[in-house]
């Protein structure tokens, strides 16, 4: 493993449910990024085509409108399948620029399943391969509206020249067992893209530094509601927010729970830092939550990592997903 890695977390806005725009922003910030030397970009969560904040699709309980399921059907057609052109579009930017590139997508099924968008995290190496991905397996609040949950399938952590990069995606990061699944991996660089401005998310990174004794990436957006596109059928559901819907936050910590660059409030940009992997087994020597600081004894986390689907046929004595 080398020794040491440059990184890079881009804190940007999303061209709101337009995807092509979106993957134009993410080759020409991944392209800055990688000039400078970073050897690991991480993008926020569901970058493309979008965190759809202050928006709720025209929902009440017990009704929708026709202007919500158009803005829905939108978004729909603005996410992106595995596998795919788009996807493919990613990973050609990952090859261009030599880097791993970590970025927060909405991703919808490849072959037509359903409606049912998933908020996902997408690994891709400097050769430009697709190594895994993640989809959050449990949305907050409303965003249980738009995406579905994912399964114990993708709790992906990926092997690189710089250690293992995993992590979870927002309040995901708030559930003890799941932080745990991915500390099990082996995790080096762990990466939280979210969706939370608040100051108390900087305490969540910080505590996941310390707990996992690893790096943590944290990417959020920095978005102002003139930054929406006027065309949203559901547009005038953004009257009663505020004019800056999203701080950013973004931010890169060390395994003793310092912040090598940030925290980024109130603008855009990109934070670079230089990791020193020699700090990972130091930080280690006294807390390793998974090792010799844990208590199998008394304490085990059982993970199901299989596939759900939410069929399976049966022909001719073989099942069929």
């Amino acid at each position: 493993m080398a020794k040491s890695v440059k990184v890079a977390v881009v804190q940007e806005v999303s061209a709101v449910m337009q995807k092509e725009a979106c993957i134009e922003k993410v080759r020409k910030l991944t392209k800055e990024a990688g000039d400078k030397g970073a050897k690991l970009v991480l993008f926020p969560e569901a970058f493309i085509p979008a965190y759809p904040r202050g928006l709720f699709f025209g929902t009440k309980v017990g009704s929708r409108s026709e202007e919500g399921k158009q803005d829905f059907a939108r978004y729909w057609e603005n996410s992106i399948a595995i596998p795919s052109e788009d996807a493919n579009a990613l990973g050609k930017i990952a090859k261009e620029n030599s880097v791993y590139l970590v970025i927060g997508i909405v991703e919808r099924e490849s072959e037509f399943k359903g409606g049912t968008l998933y908020c996902t995290l997408l690994y891709f190496d400097p050769k430009g391969k697709l190594l895994g991905k993640h989809r959050k397996l449990k949305p907050t609040g409303s965003e249980r509206l738009i995406w579905g949950e994912g399964d114990g399938s993708t709790l992906t952590v990926i092997d690189s020249l710089y250690g293992k990069i995993g992590g979870l995606i927002c309040w995901e990061n708030y559930m003890p067992l799941a932080r745990t699944a991915i500390y099990s991996k082996g995790t080096d660089i762990y990466v939280a893209p979210t969706a939370d401005a608040r100051d108390s998310w900087q305490a969540t990174l910080q505590h996941i530094a310390l707990e996992g004794r690893c790096f943590v990436l944290s990417c959020n957006q920095y978005v102002t509601k003139d930054m929406y596109p006027k065309d949203l059928a559901c547009y005038d559901e953004l009257k009663s927010s505020p004019e800056i819907l999203s701080r950013g936050g973004s931010a890169i910590i060390d395994p003793n729970g310092k912040y090598l660059a940030g925290p980024l409030f109130d603008k855009t940009g990109i934070l670079y830092a230089d990791l020193d992997l020699s700090l990972i087994p130091k930080t280690r020597f006294d807390f390793d939550v998974v090792g010799h600081y844990s208590r199998p004894d008394v304490f085990q986390l059982i993970i199901d990592e299989r596939k759900k689907d939410s069929t399976t046929r049966i022909k001719e004595n073989k099942e069929e997903k």
